[in-house]
């Protein structure tokens, strides 16, 4: 590849880097290019590791043929089992371990060579390979993702030959440099969503920072709590604690999700969350919605706990409706993206009243009251309770109990449910 045609594809490898291009775009940009321009191709993958909760990286290819492999794809730990096999026949492994940043291979000549993906890029025809670590300083380091790793092979019986390899050791580090700023944004949004919930996250990363910057909004609030989690906490051994509240702690947050529900917080074993939108009627309903999606995961959690012998509970949800302020509050160092105020006290004090009344849901008077007709045709009364710290009683609202008894009942339940 000539100068020229290297320093435009520079330019455009940053242009794109600065708009934001995905991951997948820029490569298929970047190797389309090469090709145009006189570096032939045949395929190309990078990945990179990543902060996330259930994934260590993702990775990128590009050929240039067609075939059935995804253009993006993720992969999990690789600390173990099969994964942490594959990972240790890779070329990357082996130059990590020799220190090398470098690594090509004549793919007609490779029967010796036992890296895991060689061969089978020789089969497809591919005739010379070329791998490259691009290592970040620590300032550049985040969690695990510490190196950009990239692979190039061609179809050019004689290689890339020195020109193209030159060329490569000039554009990929720019490729690389171009995905680690998408992957940081990833980063950003995935954090964002795992510790702030999805509407707080898109909130900050729009730029809403700053210390008592909030708005008056009405939702729906939901609080939930497990039955009896401190005695249970008490009798099981300290390993068992945390794979206890996360496994029901997820049967709470996806169903919350599935209904469109944001959560804010969790509090031990309790979980903070609300529903909004301009029309509260249907809001309520995503919160019944949610509620009953709740007892299904539940009920399927319980069954598989009990199959292991681990301890099983259920959880007491409180829902309500009023005004809150929704926004950053805290000091100017360490803020919270929450909600606060009167309604959300006394969500809390309706959950905990489950427990005196012996019901699993207890919804306040101001939820019961916007709920459609059909919808209130659905609660009784469970009497009229003071709750501690509010200043007035109201009544409280529970699901008929017809809704367990009567096949009939639970079936127009949950299509009211679904409409």
């Amino acid at each position: 590849m000539e100068l020229k045609p290297r320093l435009d594809l520079v330019n455009w490898l940053v242009s794109q880097g600065l708009t934001g291009l995905p991951e997948n775009d820029l490569i298929r940009g970047f190797c389309e290019r090469c090709r145009a321009s006189g570096l032939e191709l045949s395929r190309g993958l990078v990945f990179i590791d990543t902060l996330h909760p259930i994934f260590e990286g993702r990775g990128f290819r590009w050929n240039d043929t067609e075939t059935n492999e995804s253009d993006t794809f993720e992969y999990g730990p690789t600390g173990e089992g099969d994964a942490a096999k594959n990972w240790r026949r890779s070329t990357f492994f082996h130059m990590l371990e020799h220190g090398h940043d470098e690594l090509r291979i004549d793919l007609a000549d490779c029967a010796s060579l036992d890296f895991s993906m060689v061969s089978e890029l020789a089969e497809k025809g591919h005739r010379h390979f070329v791998a490259f670590v691009h290592r970040f300083g620590e300032a550049g380091t985040i969690g695990q993702m510490d190196c950009v790793y990239s692979y190039w092979v061609t179809r050019r019986a004689d290689g890339f030959g020195a020109q193209g390899l030159s060329a490569l050791r000039d554009l990929v580090p720019v490729l690389g440099l171009a995905i680690k700023s998408a992957a940081q944004v990833d980063i950003a949004r995935t954090l964002g969503r795992v510790y702030l919930g999805r509407d707080a996250s898109e909130q900050v990363l729009r730029g809403r920072i700053s210390r008592g910057v909030t708005e008056r909004i009405n939702s729906v609030l939901w609080f939930s709590d497990l039955r009896g989690s401190t005695a249970i906490s008490e009798s099981v051994t300290p390993d068992e604690i945390i794979p206890f509240l996360n496994d029901y702690a997820q049967a709470a947050i996806d169903a919350i999700h599935e209904a469109g529900g944001d959560v804010l917080k969790l509090i031990g074993d309790g979980v903070l969350a609300m529903f909004t939108g301009e029309d509260l009627a249907a809001a309520r309903r995503a919160a019944l919605r949610a509620e009953h999606r709740f007892r299904h995961n539940v009920t399927s959690l319980n069954a598989r706990r009990a199959e292991e012998d681990r301890q099983t509970t259920s959880a007491y949800v409180g829902l309500h409706v009023g005004e809150v302020f929704y926004g950053n509050i805290g000091s100017e160092d360490r803020l919270d993206f929450t909600v606060v105020g009167p309604a959300v006290n006394e969500v809390s004090r309706i959950a905990s009243m489950c427990r005196s009344v012996d019901r699993e849901l207890l919804v306040s008077s101001a939820f019961c009251t916007g709920l459609d007709a059909a919808g209130r045709g659905y609660l009784v009364s469970t009497g009229r309770f003071a709750l501690r710290g509010i200043g007035r009683a109201q009544d409280l609202y529970t699901l008929d109990p017809d809704i367990a008894a009567d096949e009939a009942t639970a079936g127009g339940y949950a299509n009211y449910l679904a409409t």
